[in-house]
């Protein structure tokens, strides 16, 4: 009764983070034939290996109530690693993006896992919690040759002992920012489609141009679209370095020198000011992009646009309807925010091993067409480009391109307090409440007030 009550105890705790316990025996709807051609890894794998995921999977199978689509659960990842190596038992915790961070750091906090979907790695690095990756890569002389190019290093960051970024995670889900368009749009009102690397000034040239009613379909139309919440902040750091220039320097705590309220930052958030003329009302609610990706779209262009829905376009059969282009970038092609997820090991895990392996196994062309193919995940090994499932939708290989050329390493306070103080400030700014100098003046002095009492 004592270990029926604790486990419960455990369980009301996690419903209560938003946290999903999924990987109890006979929980899993198994009808996958998916498996390797791989033979089991020798060795002493007893144990049970604790991974705690953030987003929208699930261990059972589930169908999308749009598109009608099944996707294979999390059972398959589970069964085909507990395949080889066997005694080995994985169970697995899903909790939702909102709030992951404090969610991570309360799991953390009561050892509640040993490897970790890590997008904040740099915050939980730096606090000394995960475990370094490099004597695990030199002991197995594991090449990282396949991974995506720019995505190793990308997700480098610095520990409390650490001089100079090193290796804390490695590569899981992929992700990448581009610039999306609507073709037909752009044809109803004779407009030249968006070139591959467009500039700010081509962006809102047309974005000008394709607002109002279209003349062939008689609806409004908006020119862009882009949200006026949560990624707001980011959308501002790509314009900056369509401006050649970025939002300051350096990557140790004590070391980093913003530049929030640089001559470029404030064109750049006069552009984007300008620029929200020319959108739908509800931005700053997170709304007015409801018909995107769908045959009735009314908008042009959206800015900062990730990979997430395109699953569903191609479900619908419109992809063709769609293009995809580059973010702003800088002289050198390098530009947009580094995104996605690696995996990392907690450093009070007592399966370190078996969590190393379960880092390697995720990387494997098995695992990743798995998460690709059922979940809509991009890849992240560079094989990937020539997999039929991708080459088959000719939008996935701009997305593959801008994962490649974002800023790396990722921001350093991409997840931190910077990030939600500069993203306020340009809120202030796009609602009238705050001048575009007083914005960023303020996200300056808060942000650096926060950075040096750290």
């Amino acid at each position: 009764m004592k270990i029926r009550l604790t486990l419960l105890g455990l369980v009301i705790i996690l419903f209560a983070f938003g946290i999903y316990l999924v990987g109890f025996p006979g929980t899993s709807e198994k009808s996958s034939t998916r498996t390797s051609t791989l033979e089991p890894v020798d060795g002493d794998w007893s144990g049970t290996l604790k991974v705690a995921l953030v987003g929208e999977f699930q261990l059972q199978d589930t169908t999308d109530p749009i598109t009608g689509e099944k996707s294979e659960g999390l059972y398959v990842i589970k069964d085909e690693f507990e395949r080889l190596y066997p005694g080995a038992t994985v169970e697995f915790f899903i909790m939702p993006w909102r709030n992951y961070v404090a969610n991570t750091q309360a799991m953390m906090a009561g050892n509640e896992a040993d490897v970790y979907q890590m997008p904040g790695v740099n915050d939980f690095a730096a606090q000394g919690l995960l475990e370094p990756l490099q004597p695990f890569i030199d002991q197995d002389d594991y090449s990282l040759d396949h991974f995506s190019e720019n995505l190793v290093d990308g997700w480098k960051t610095i520990g409390p002992d650490d001089d100079d970024p090193v290796i804390y995670s490695l590569p899981f889900l992929g992700d990448a920012r581009f610039i999306q368009y609507d073709k037909k749009i752009f044809e109803e009102w004779g407009i030249e489609p968006l070139s591959d690397h467009p500039t700010l000034d081509e962006v809102s040239e047309k974005a000008k141009a394709m607002t109002g009613v279209n003349p062939v379909t008689g609806n409004d139309n908006y020119g862009i679209y882009f949200t006026g919440t949560n990624d707001t902040s980011l959308v501002l750091t790509n314009i900056v370095e369509g401006l050649n220039s970025s939002w300051g320097e350096g990557y140790k705590w004590d070391e980093i020198e913003l530049e929030f309220d640089s001559p470029e930052m404030l064109e750049a958030l006069d552009w984007l000011i300008d620029m929200s003329s020319y959108v739908p009302s509800g931005i700053m609610n997170g709304q007015g992009n409801e018909l995107w990706n769908t045959p009735q779209n009314n908008i042009a262009i959206s800015i900062n646009t990730g990979p997430g829905a395109l699953k569903t376009l191609f479900a619908q059969g419109i992809e063709d309807q769609y293009g995809i282009v580059q973010n702003f970038k800088n002289e050198e092609g390098i530009g947009g925010t580094f995104s996605g997820s690696p995996l990392a090991i907690a450093n009070q895990s007592s399966n370190k091993e078996l969590a190393w392996e379960f880092i390697k196994f995720t990387s494997s062309p098995f695992v990743q067409s798995f998460l690709w193919e059922e979940w809509g995940n991009t890849p992240v090994i560079a094989e990937a480009t020539e997999w039929e499932s991708i080459t088959k939708h000719e939008l996935m290989l701009p997305v593959l391109e801008a994962m490649s050329t974002a800023e790396a390493p990722r921001y350093p306070w991409a997840s931190s307090q910077p990030r939600y103080i500069l993203q306020s400030k340009v809120e202030g700014a796009l609602t009238k409440s705050l001048t575009p100098e007083q914005a960023l003046k303020e996200a300056q002095q808060e942000s650096t007030e926060w950075l040096r009492a750290r």
